[in-house]
């Protein structure tokens, strides 16, 4: 299993990074490779086509529906129905919080009634209910947003990827990350300067998250605003959590039983 960070900036896109995309990428037994994109972001869909033919995405997982976090699947749209080579034969299946489809076509202003489902077969993301997608199981879990909101637990491969989405501290947490490989976590806010709850992670809650879940192999800080300062927050969760990381656009995580290889 493969996690491509595709974009990690926090709330809009930044300089160096567009805003949230994840693509998870497994083979199964017979060598097919699966390309599932977790949330895809305002400026994804551009560096997406770096590392993928958007057309080979085997299913999009929408974590919730601010607009840093499913934006580009307007453009994504007008990817699958304008190509020269038309459509894809079959609907690209999209999961998401309720009413995910009529959001989107609010975004797409002008969209004919019904246009995006000629395209995308929209699912209902549940709370702990898994979605299959070929080699790979993913679990949802509400987590602590002021919209409705879900962390993913993939796992495929005998690995494991835990991404909180956006989200405060929360009981979802704990098993959402218990015994990962790699979880990606939410560190939008810097404790000192934010004090509203309810709505981000610190570097040092999503660190305190990780350690009471147990087992947790490797901890990678994102959705990180261009006015964050990195090394800020990795210093507060590196008082928790030695060694922790921050995300990079373009990094590339190889799951095995070896462990966690990473590249850019």
């Amino acid at each position: 299993m493969r996690l491509t960070v595709i974009g990690c900036s926090g709330s809009f896109a930044g300089p160096t990074s567009a805003a949230s995309s994840y693509l998870v990428s497994a083979d199964d037994a017979d060598g097919r490779t699966w390309n599932v994109l977790l949330d895809l972001g305002s400026g994804a869909l551009g560096p997406l086509q770096q590392h993928v033919d958007p057309h080979a995405l085997d299913a999009v997982l929408l974590s919730h529906l601010h607009p840093d976090h499913c934006a580009d699947l307007c453009g994504l749209y007008v990817s699958y129905t304008y190509a020269p080579g038309g459509a894809p034969d079959e609907r690209l299946p999209v999961w998401g919080p309720r009413d995910t489809s009529r959001r989107i076509a609010l975004m797409y202003h002008g969209l004919e009634d019904g246009g995006l489902e000629r395209v995308f077969d929209f699912g209902r993301v549940r709370d702990r209910v898994p979605i299959r997608v070929g080699p790979l199981t993913i679990t949802p879990y509400a987590v602590n947003h002021p919209v409705e909101a879900y962390g993913f637990r993939v796992e495929g491969e005998g690995a494991v990827i835990a991404y909180t989405g956006d989200t405060d501290s929360c009981d979802s947490l704990g098993p959402l990350m218990s015994g990962a490989d790699i979880v990606l976590a939410d560190s939008a806010f810097v404790d000192g300067r934010d004090g509203v709850r309810g709505v981000h992670l610190s570097a040092s809650r999503a660190a305190r998250a990780a350690l009471d879940a147990g087992g947790v192999k490797r901890l990678v800080l994102t959705h990180l605003p261009a006015w964050n300062d990195p090394e800020v927050c990795r210093a507060q969760a590196a008082e928790l959590w030695p060694g922790v990381e921050v995300a990079e656009a373009g990094a590339v995580h190889d799951l095995g039983s070896r462990g966690v290889t990473s590249g850019v």
